[in-house]
């Protein structure tokens, strides 16, 4: 079966650099792509003599109107496996990379300024990033951070259920992570912060995780989670969803949130999923 990725999203945000990764994973790329060739692609790709069954299509400034919705859906229909991946940053992040760059932002006008521009991109990609199967925000992403999740989601690494997932740790007080499906805030939790000899640990010290979990509202947590995974997981395969990111908060993201992170990871696992793990801030 044909695979294709279609890579989008706001200039500047790392299309051509998501673009090499995936090079770099083996599949064939085709930079710039109008949204009206989309079909020819598709057909040439699913020709019984193709060689080419893994195609990523990264399309730019000038495509995001209703002929790439339109080629999305025939991608969709063709039976071929397709996965949108929307690349998003904040707008002062764009601005400064274009700064550092000197590069002219494609939808610079007479007497616009950069923000600006961007601002007017985003409005024109929200249809876009509404079908999208999976947004990465690349604002405080390192390159070398990008190549990773790159690999998560387009490695070579699956399993049977057909839905990759993802579980992240956060601080409330460090920002909440934009590239998340559900968000559950774990400050209900007694606090392991207040407690001296488990402040300097993290939620991965095993005095922490028995803090925690040997807490009764945990465990009653744990017992809903466990019921809404075993509604959800199998909703979502049957609807396709091709990505599941979940985002457990706490306050600063060292103790509740690792340990909660954790169990639910084990909670996927237990369910055929292999999910990556993400302890976004437990350094901090």
């Amino acid at each position: 079966m044909s695979e294709f990725v279609v890579i989008t999203g706001l200039s500047g945000a790392g299309r051509s650099l998501a673009a090499d990764e995936l090079e770099d994973l083996g599949w064939f790329v085709i930079d710039n792509l109008p949204a009206e060739l989309i079909p020819k692609v598709m057909e040439l790709v699913q020709a019984p003599t193709s060689s080419t069954p893994r195609v990523a299509l990264v399309v730019g400034v000038g495509a995001y109107d209703a002929d790439l919705l339109a080629a999305l859906g025939a991608l969709r229909a063709s039976g071929a496996r397709v996965r949108v991946l929307y690349l998003d940053a904040a707008t002062e992040v764009l601005v400064r990379r274009y700064e550092s760059t000197r590069r002219r932002h494609p939808l610079l006008g007479p007497g616009d300024g950069v923000g600006d521009a961007i601002e007017a991109e985003r409005a024109l990609l929200e249809a876009v990033k509404a079908e999208a199967d999976v947004v990465v925000d690349t604002s405080e992403l390192t390159v070398h951070d990008l190549h990773d999740r790159m690999v998560d989601l387009f490695g070579d690494t699956h399993t049977d259920t057909g839905m990759q997932t993802r579980v992240i740790s956060f601080g409330y007080k460090h920002g909440l992570p934009l590239d998340v499906d559900l968000v559950l805030d774990c400050r209900f939790l007694p606090n392991p912060h207040w407690v001296e000899d488990l402040r300097p640990l993290t939620g991965l010290d095993e005095a922490v995780r028995t803090f925690v979990v040997g807490q009764e509202a945990a465990q009653d947590l744990l017992g809903h989670l466990d019921g809404l995974m075993e509604m959800l997981l199998p909703a979502y395969v049957a609807e396709g969803k091709a990505y599941l990111t979940i985002a457990l908060g706490c306050t600063g993201g060292r103790h509740r949130s690792v340990v909660i992170a954790e169990e639910v990871a084990r909670l996927l696992r237990d369910r055929g999923f292999a999910p990556t793990v993400v302890h976004r801030d437990a350094a901090k």
